[in-house]
C-alpha cells in the first residue's frame, strides 16, 4: 500500500522574509528621520564641520632623472679604433682604458722628430767647432794687431766671423729646442691615442665601434657618457611661476615613476634656479631635487611626477573651503551680521584683526623663551592694548547707534544699508595701508617690551608679528544652538579641498554655513 508524502511548509520562511522587510523599512525610517532632524537643526543651510587634523599642501610638476654628473669623453686626435674595452653599462674607474686608437701616424713622427733632434746636435757640434776656430783666429789677430804686424782690416775680419760663428752655434741651439717641442707634441698624441676615463662612474652611452674612423677636427667627436656616480641621482623639474615663492631649499619631495608604480620615492629641493623658461606665454623655472639611489633602482632618463611639500601642518583645525567661499545673499539675515569685534576693527584700521589678536601674540611670545622680566613687560603692554580695545569697542557701538537712528529718521535707512561701488579696485591698497597702521600701532604698545629683547628675539618677534599682521581673516558663520551666528576667523594653508582656520570663537566640532538650502532640500 503506497504512502503519500505531504510537502514541507514554507511558513517559517515566510515569517524571516516578512522580518526583514520590517527592519529595512525601519532602518530607512530611521535614516531618513535622522537627516531630517539634521536640516531641521541646521536651520535650512548647509554646514561644513569644523575637524581637527592634518594638512599637507604639495606642489606638483614633472621631471626626468639624470646623473648629477655626467661626463662626455670625447677624442682629441683622428685615427682608427683599433680597441673598444667598455660596454653599456660597464663600472669604469678613473684613469681605466676605454678605446685604443691606431698611433703608427704619430709614431713615425716620433721617430722623425728623433732623427731630426739628432741631425740638429750634429749641426751644433759643426758650428761649436767652427765657433772655437774662428775664436782662436780673432785672438791671434788682435793680438798681431796690437803690434802693427797684421792691417787692422784682417782683425776686423776676424772679428767677423767670429760672430758669425757664434749666431750659428744659437741657430743650432735653437733648431734642437724647436724639434724637442715638435717630439714633445707628438709623444702626447701617441699617449692621446690611449682614451682613458676622466672619473669613477659607469658608461651611459658607447658610440663607436674597433675599425671606426675618429676624425677631430675643429671639434672633439663623442665617443662615450659617463655618470660619475648614479648612488645620487638629480631630477629637474619645471615649476609654474604663481608656484615658485613657496619653493624652498630643503623642502621634502615625494615621487612616483611609471617603471615601479607601486613605489614612492624621496628627495630634497637642492636648488632653485633664476634662469626662467617661457613656453606658449607659460612660464617656468628649474628646481633641482636631489635624489638617494643607493639600491640602485632608479635609472637615468626615467621621467617622474613629483610632489614639492611646502607646508604641512599637523592636528590644526580646517574645514571645507565651501565654507569659507560663502557669502549670503543681499537683504537675507545673514548678510546684516557682523562678528564680535567686528565694529572696532572697522574704526581701529585693525579690519577685524582685534578678536583672537591677543591670544596670537600670546602665542607668540610663549616661543621666544622670555625672562621673568621680559614676560612681565608683555603682559603689561598686552593688557594696556586689550584695555585700549575695550575702550574703542564701546565708542563703536555709541557710534554705530547714533548712526542707526539718524539714518532712519533722515534716509530711512538702518543697519542693513551697504555702501557700494569702487571697492574691488582698492581693497589691496586700503588692506596695505591698514596693515601698516596696525604694525606702527603695535610697536609703540609694545615698545617697552621690544626693547628688553635680544637681537635674536627681536628678530623672531618682529617676523611673527608680521605674520600675524598679513595673516587673512574671513568672517564666516557658524550654526551656535542652531542659530547662526558671524564670527571672525583666521585663514592659514590649503591643500585645496581643506583649509587651516583658527579664532577665539571657533573650535572643533562646529558646524559652519557653507550654503544654503533650497526650499525642496529642507522638505
Amino acid at each position: 500500500m503506497s504512502q503519500t508524502r505531504r510537502p514541507r511548509s514554507t511558513f517559517p520562511l515566510r515569517k524571516i522574509g516578512v522580518a526583514v522587510a520590517i527592519v529595512a523599512v525601519l532602518a530607512a525610517g530611521g535614516y531618513f528621520w535622522h537627516k531630517r532632524g539634521q536640516a531641521d537643526a541646521a536651520g535650512g543651510y548647509r554646514t561644513e564641520t569644523v575637524q581637527r587634523g592634518d594638512i599637507r599642501v604639495a606642489i606638483s610638476s614633472t621631471g626626468t632623472l639624470s646623473a648629477i654628473t655626467t661626463v662626455t669623453v670625447g677624442s682629441q686626435i683622428s685615427g682608427q679604433v683599433t680597441d673598444v674595452l667598455v660596454d653599456f653599462n660597464s663600472p669604469v674607474k678613473k684613469g681605466d682604458v676605454l678605446a685604443r686608437i691606431d698611433p703608427s701616424t704619430y709614431q713615425a713622427q716620433l721617430e722623425q722628430g728623433n732623427a731630426q733632434i739628432a741631425s740638429a746636435r750634429a749641426s751644433l757640434a759643426q758650428a761649436q767647432a767652427t765657433l772655437k776656430n774662428a775664436e782662436l783666429d780673432y785672438r791671434r789677430k788682435a793680438d798681431l794687431g796690437q803690434q802693427k804686424l797684421v792691417a787692422q782690416g784682417d782683425v776686423d775680419q776676424a772679428r767677423a766671423a767670429f760672430q758669425q760663428a757664434q749666431a750659428q752655434v744659437n741657430s743650432a741651439q735653437a733648431q734642437i729646442r724647436q724639434q724637442t717641442a715638435s717630439l714633445k707634441n707628438t709623444e702626447v698624441n701617441i699617449d692621446r691615442a690611449v682614451i682613458r676615463s676622466p672619473v669613477d662612474g659607469v658608461v651611459l652611452t658607447r658610440s663607436i665601434e674597433p675599425g671606426q674612423t675618429v676624425a677631430a677636427s675643429f671639434s672633439a667627436p663623442e665617443l662615450f657618457t659617463i655618470a660619475e656616480d648614479l648612488s645620487k641621482m638629480k631630477i629637474e623639474l619645471a615649476v609654474d611661476e604663481s608656484d615658485i615663492g613657496q619653493v624652498k631649499v630643503g623642502q621634502a619631495v615625494s615621487f612616483t615613476a611609471d617603471a615601479f608604480p607601486d613605489r614612492q620615492f624621496k628627495g630634497t629641493v637642492e636648488q632653485v634656479r633664476l634662469a626662467a623658461t617661457t613656453t606658449n606665454n607659460v612660464v617656468t623655472y628649474p628646481v633641482v631635487v636631489t635624489v638617494d639611489n643607493t639600491d640602485g633602482t632608479l635609472l637615468p632618463g626615467l621621467t617622474v611626477n613629483a610632489e614639492i611639500e611646502v607646508s604641512k601642518r599637523e592636528g590644526v583645525l580646517k574645514v571645507g573651503n565651501a565654507a569659507l567661499r560663502f557669502k549670503p545673499a543681499d537683504g537675507s539675515a545673514l548678510a546684516d551680521m557682523k562678528p564680535e569685534g567686528a565694529a572696532q576693527g572697522g574704526q581701529n584700521g585693525g579690519a577685524g584683526r582685534g578678536p583672537g589678536m591677543g591670544e596670537d601674540l600670546q602665542n607668540l611670545a610663549a616661543t621666544l623663551g622670555l625672562s621673568a622680566e621680559q614676560k612681565a613687560a608683555f603682559d603689561g603692554a598686552l593688557q594696556e592694548m586689550q584695555q585700549r580695545q575695550a575702550e574703542r569697542a564701546a565708542q563703536a557701538q555709541q557710534s554705530a547707534q547714533g548712526q542707526q537712528q539718524g539714518g532712519s529718521r533722515l534716509f530711512g535707512g538702518g543697519p542693513g544699508m551697504r555702501m557700494g561701488g569702487g571697492q574691488g579696485r582698492g581693497d589691496a591698497g586700503m588692506m596695505a595701508q591698514m596693515r601698516s597702521r596696525m604694525r606702527d600701532r603695535f610697536n609703540q604698545q609694545f615698545s617697552a617690551f621690544v626693547a628688553t629683547l635680544d637681537d635674536a628675539q627681536r628678530a623672531k618677534w618682529n617676523a611673527g608679528l608680521d605674520a600675524q599682521l598679513n595673516a587673512k581673516r574671513v568672517v564666516a558663520y557658524k550654526l551656535a544652538n542652531g542659530r547662526p551666528q558671524a564670527v571672525m576667523v583666521k585663514v592659514g594653508v590649503s591643500d585645496g579641498s581643506s583649509t587651516e582656520v583658527s579664532g577665539r570663537d571657533i573650535k572643533e566640532g562646529d558646524l559652519i554655513i557653507s550654503g544654503e538650502r533650497a526650499a525642496t532640500e529642507s522638505k
